[in-house]
């Protein structure tokens, strides 16, 4: 494409033909607020106007920190309109992480809105940069600082160019959560995001879109992380239709199961939390004796779909970290099919994608999408990825891009093989293969999927660095919570003598370790998007690795 190519930006479309059609739906107890996509525009537009008259620089960049909300789309949209960049940021940062990003974004001015910690989040914001504040949310932090929503948007007359940017501008950066490492800012451009619309025609829809926009989303993965921001946010100015927030945690269950979305994204634990609920409510022996009987397995089907909120839903994608194949399985068997998409923040979340009909590659996450190539690394088994969906690089760091764009390839730090019909398995992480003492290589995710099946456990985590075998570290489900604890003792053990049985003697487990304390990003061992930290793992126990290897227990309680 000429790099004079203009952006071709669907909102305008869709803010004049479904103008007094619901956008976005924000929700306050039982009662749901609602934006039109006319009225959106037109809060946008005096944004744009806002913005723009607070003199900065041609194409600043603008940060965005805030929980997903109606005014994070609205905002985003004014970024766009007024020919900035947005640089959006998880919103449980502290204000060290928050200076440092600030800094390395070089953020000119900010959205702040709903969070929960502005004490501690504010130390970290310089005092001359504009900001500009959401509407409080109840149970969220109260700001006082900087320009109140309403009250600025109010001086301004609305923006009537539809401002598009050149192909070759940058959309956004976006700052890797990082499981290893200092986060990377991620830059993206205007071409890539258009090659995500391009994917999607009525061949090849995997998100079975409407492409009349009678399409109905659930936003509640952080709108900073790409899926979130592809998938939701900008499918939806693509396509038209309605996005739907949640009001907190709690709420969550609630929320979802008012609004029955027909396109669901989520994330593998999320899906495993649904599990544990609907095994709470019957055990598993029930619920196979039940889906055996055929009008009744209807019947039970359909009221498991609906109080998960998804009833609707045409499309149940599961991204951001590996899927077990059993989970999979076991949902398909509730006649809930769950597509698997593989990609990072680097690809713009386009990789390779398998659908949840097919049933004959197990563990594999599909062909590539349109456009893409795949290859693996005969040196360390690592996927690498060419494609229009590459990002140009990281933002003021050329070193760590050379790193990571190698010859048009984007090398993606995970590890993988290609089967004989083109189609992508993921073995583990380059930075996660171990050395045990006995000088074996260990790759944690593949002996991790061993033990996908066990309903007592919610997270797992395979260690031992330096170690003479591996470990295997628990945190239970409710389930497994509610267990008596010899009782699940006797049944761990047993499993595992079945698991090391058939591997390899430098692979077996020697010890599984159930830990007290539950693993989230509060604590950093997870990321916001809730894929593990090994790293934060191995600080946290390292110390105990050699008492609990040399145990002449094979279960033990932290």
């Amino acid at each position: 494409m000429s790099n004079e190519t203009k952006f071709d930006f669907k909102f305008y479309h869709w803010e004049k033909t479904f103008k007094n059609k619901t956008f976005l739906r924000q929700p306050f107890g039982e009662n749901w607020e609602e934006y039109t996509w006319g009225e959106a525009g037109q809060l946008a537009r005096k944004l744009a106007t806002g913005l723009k008259s607070l003199g900065l620089p041609e194409k600043s960049h603008i940060g965005l920190m805030s929980k997903n909300c109606r005014e994070w789309i609205i905002a985003d949209l004014a970024i766009v309109m007024a020919g900035y960049v947005s640089v959006p940021f998880f919103p449980n940062l502290n204000s060290s992480e928050t200076k440092t990003l600030l800094n390395q974004g070089d953020v000119a001015a900010l959205f702040m809105g709903k969070i929960e910690d502005w004490d501690e989040i504010k130390k970290g914001i310089p005092d001359n940069i504009p900001m500009i504040t959401f509407p409080h949310y109840e149970g969220f932090s109260q700001i006082n600082e900087g320009f109140q929503w309403f009250d600025f948007i109010n001086k301004f007359e609305p923006q009537t160019e539809d401002y598009s940017p050149n192909m070759n501008d940058i959309w956004t950066i976006i700052f890797t959560s990082g499981t290893t490492g200092s986060p990377k800012g991620v830059v993206l451009d205007f071409e890539v995001i258009q090659g995500t619309w391009d994917l999607f025609n009525k061949e090849h829809n995997p998100l079975e879109i409407n492409f009349s926009g009678k399409n109905s989303w659930f936003s509640f993965l952080p709108l900073n992380h790409i899926a979130e921001r592809v998938g939701v946010e900008y499918t939806c100015f693509r396509h038209g239709g309605v996005i739907s927030f949640t009001e907190s945690l709690e709420r969550f269950g609630d929320n979802l199961k008012s609004v029955q979305p027909s396109i669901f994204i989520g994330v593998p634990r999320l899906y495993t939390k649904f599990q544990m609920g609907i095994i709470s409510k019957f055990t598993q022996k029930k619920l196979d004796l039940l889906t055996s009987i055929p009008i009744i397995s209807y019947v039970i089907k359909k009221m498991i779909k609906k109080a998960l909120g998804l009833s609707n839903a045409k499309s149940i994608i599961s991204g951001a970290a590996p899927m077990m194949e059993v989970q999979k399985q076991w949902y398909k068997k509730l006649g809930i099919n769950i597509t698997n998409i593989y990609g990072m923040t680097e690809n713009c979340a386009i990789c390779t994608q398998i659908p949840a009909t097919t049933t004959n590659k197990k563990n594999s996450v599909g062909l590539p999408q349109a456009g893409v190539k795949i290859k693996i690394n005969p040196e360390n088994g690592e996927i690498m990825m060419s494609g229009p969906f590459v990002m140009k690089g990281y933002y003021k760091d050329k070193e760590r891009t050379d790193e990571t764009i190698k010859d048009g390839w984007l090398c993606t730090g995970d590890q993988g093989r290609i089967d004989e019909d083109g189609y992508l398995y993921i073995t583990g992480r380059v930075k996660d293969t171990f050395k045990t003492s006995k000088g074996e290589f260990i790759e944690p995710l593949g002996l991790e999927k061993l033990f996908g099946d066990i309903i007592e456990f919610e997270q797992t985590c395979i260690v031992g660095l330096g170690n003479p075998q591996p470990m295997l570290l628990v945190v239970l489900s409710e389930i497994g919570q509610s267990k008596n604890k010899e009782s699940l003792k006797s049944t761990l053990e047993e499993k595992l003598v079945l698991i090391n049985k058939d591997l390899i003697n430098y692979k077996r487990i020697s010890t599984v370790i159930i830990v007290k304390d539950d693993w989230n990003p509060e604590n950093e061992i997870l990321t916001p998007t809730l894929k593990i930290k090994r790293g934060k793992v191995n600080d946290k126990y390292t110390s105990q690795f050699s008492d609990w290897h040399d145990s002449v227990e094979t279960v033990i309680w932290e």
